[in-house]
């Protein structure tokens, strides 16, 4: 089963998102999403200052299996992009939910962060998934 840490929200597309409380949010793909990508060999992050639209396709990330676009899970400004994934990649199979983040964003509105999936629906829908 895979991990799925209940202070996190979580996208339909396996983004999952963590509210840092100072406007900003950080955004990743989740342990189950890593798993079936299987070893990370290349990702690309969303460059500080690009506005992006809610599901809009901003990163990729790519295994020896195939590549996958990761989708911003609200609309809002990047912040920053994890350059620690440019030389290593590998770091979302390993720690998903920790350094393997993708990129920081400053949501439009904050409020849109309460339409994402909680744990426990993410779960359900995993449950449907398998």
């Amino acid at each position: 089963m895979s991990n799925v840490p209940s202070d996190l929200k979580y996208t339909k597309s396996h983004e999952w998102v963590r509210d840092n409380g100072d406007g900003t949010v950080t955004v990743g793909v989740t342990d189950h999403a890593q798993e079936l990508l299987g070893d990370l060999v290349f990702v690309e992050t969303p460059e500080a200052g690009t506005n992006l639209a809610a599901e809009e396709s901003c990163a990729v990330v790519e295994s020896v299996k195939a590549a996958s676009d990761v989708y911003a899970p609200l609309a809002g400004e990047v912040v920053e992009g994890n350059e620690l994934l440019a030389d290593a990649p590998e770091t979302v199979n390993n720690d998903a939910y920790g350094d393997g983040w993708l990129f920081k964003l400053r949501p439009e509105n904050a409020d849109d962060l309460n339409g994402l999936m909680d744990a426990d629906a993410y779960n359900k829908l995993l449950e449907e998934e398998a």
